[in-house]
């Protein structure tokens, strides 16, 4: 209690790099370049479940040209990783993610884009558990691609 308010105006200055960057309209201040490519974004739960996040990261991938969002199928569903969730419970976060590897496969993406670093790690082993190995990169990358007028084959971190 006595660190509550404290801790709610804090809480109120937080916000996810990709919220200000659809608030300032990135395509405005940088001169983004096409990036012919599709790829299947993940909400990350902390975004989408904590923070309420979702639209402003998909208002930045679309300010992109030539780039293609594939929405993946069952988006809410956790992939697995989930903090620490893949260490203390590997198995049904070794499903988890082997689902969402799966829906991911149906959208023909050729890259997969999340906020979540441990989301991507876990994504990708589940992809290549799956036999289909795609590159996993984090949201920034694709902005910073888009600015610097590079292809996504300068940026596979698989």
């Amino acid at each position: 209690p006595q660190w509550a308010a404290r801790a709610t105006a804090f809480s109120a200055k937080v916000r996810d790099v990709m919220e200000v960057l659809a608030e300032l309209e990135v395509q405005v201040p940088a001169r983004l370049h096409p990036l012919p490519a599709r790829v299947a974004y993940h909400d990350a739960c902390h975004l989408q479940h904590a923070q309420g996040v979702r639209s402003a990261p998909r208002e930045v991938l679309r300010a992109i040209p030539e780039l293609t969002i594939s929405e993946i199928p069952e988006s809410a569903v956790c992939c697995g990783s989930a903090g620490i969730y893949n260490l203390v419970q590997p198995g049904p976060a070794r499903e988890l993610g082997d689902r969402k590897a799966q829906h991911i496969l149906k959208t023909g993406a050729e890259a997969i884009v999340s906020s979540n670093p441990g989301c991507l790690l876990q994504i990708s082993n589940a992809l290549e558990r799956a036999g289909h190995p795609l590159p996993v990169l984090h949201l920034a990358q694709i902005v910073d691609a888009s600015q610097r007028g590079v292809t996504l084959d300068h940026l596979s971190i698989r």
